[in-house]
């Protein structure tokens, strides 16, 4: 399966927060929603520092 991007990512995560949203959710769910966007949380960070840094060369490569 291939990889997911940031949009995609971004996208489901909000799905998730969406859910968290509504009146009548079971713990056990909730529990595995939370774990699923804890994960989701974690690689889109991961892929915007990513971007962030190679940003940061691109601009310093620019400055020479």
């Amino acid at each position: 399966m291939a990889e997911k991007n940031l949009k995609q990512k971004l996208a489901e995560f909000e799905e998730i927060v969406a859910w968290f949203e509504n009146e009548d959710i079971e713990i056990e769910e909730a529990t595995k929603k939370y774990e699923e966007g804890a994960k989701l949380a974690a690689e889109i960070k991961d892929q915007l520092e990513k971007s962030k840094n190679r940003i940061e060369v691109l601009n310093r490569k620019f400055d020479e």
